[in-house]
């Protein structure tokens, strides 16, 4: 069984989708439901911060390991005492604190900006207002701000305290659902958070939603590499076209699995 992060809680059971979904959103709720399997739903949360905590360490991660984004975050967490001692640092100050990030001298001005423009907007430096709209009003003022895209306005919901339903995707989801025909080979992952979260099953909640964004991370980082996949191993070859088309020898003993709809 391959590693996760597991949760003590009890164990999610996600329902099915709708009758009246097509073929695509039954794909991709059979995907979930095996990929949830074989990595141990529910899936514990790896960060419990304030919202605005959380959207700076989703800035800090773009392009970076977990590994080296978090220990940036760490490193200017220890050096300034809030966030309004990093909006006002000098910028060669807080650029040094994060250099363990990759583009450093990119993130540094960027993060003051975003922190200068909710100060703006609201008067102090603090999103905790966001649990107070809807998703889409949230994610709208989230994506409003410079620099604030759809992978980090859903972080920002999803994995802080406030646990709102949203869906980031990143490079090894996107990968996974590329290969799975989830989504188009020209699609990028910014069009890519919408068409996704469309394909599964409505009113999810945000423990389900972090599951299968954990779950599709987790597949490409354990199973379907950028590199030389390990198609022999992978729980949904049976429902992956490239998987097939790379590895036709193994048909036979994984089986192609119909396109029912799951109990």
């Amino acid at each position: 069984m391959a590693a996760a992060r597991r949760s003590t809680a009890t164990k999610a059971q996600p329902g099915a989708p709708d009758e009246s979904l097509g073929s695509q959103q039954v794909r991709t709720w059979m995907v979930h439901r095996l990929l949830c399997e074989e990595y141990e739903c529910p899936i514990r949360y790896f960060h419990d911060m304030d919202p605005l905590s959380e959207l700076i360490s989703s800035l800090l991660s773009h392009r970076t390991r977990n590994a080296d984004s978090g220990r940036a975050f760490r490193a200017l967490r220890g050096r300034f005492r809030t966030w309004e001692e990093v909006r006002d640092a000098p910028l060669d100050e807080v650029e040094s604190a994060i250099s363990a990030v990759t583009w450093p001298e990119q993130k540094a001005p960027r993060i003051q900006h975003v922190l200068r423009e909710i100060t703006r907007l609201r008067g102090e430096l603090s999103l905790d207002f966001l649990a107070d709209l809807t998703v889409p009003e949230a994610r709208r003022w989230l994506e409003a701000l410079p620099g604030i895209g759809p992978k980090t306005s859903a972080a920002t919901l999803l994995f802080s305290r406030l646990r709102m339903p949203a869906l980031p995707v990143d490079s090894h989801h996107h990968r996974v659902a590329q290969r799975l025909g989830l989504i188009p080979a020209s699609l990028d992952v910014g069009p890519s958070h919408a068409v996704l979260e469309a394909q599964l099953p409505e009113g999810l909640s945000a423990q389900e939603l972090y599951d299968n964004h954990e779950v599709m991370m987790l597949h490409g980082q354990q199973c379907c590499y950028h590199r030389a996949p390990a198609c022999h191993r992978c729980v949904v070859y049976a429902l992956c076209p490239t998987g097939q088309r790379l590895r036709p020898d193994l048909t036979a003993r994984l089986g192609e699995r119909p396109l029912e709809r799951p109990a």
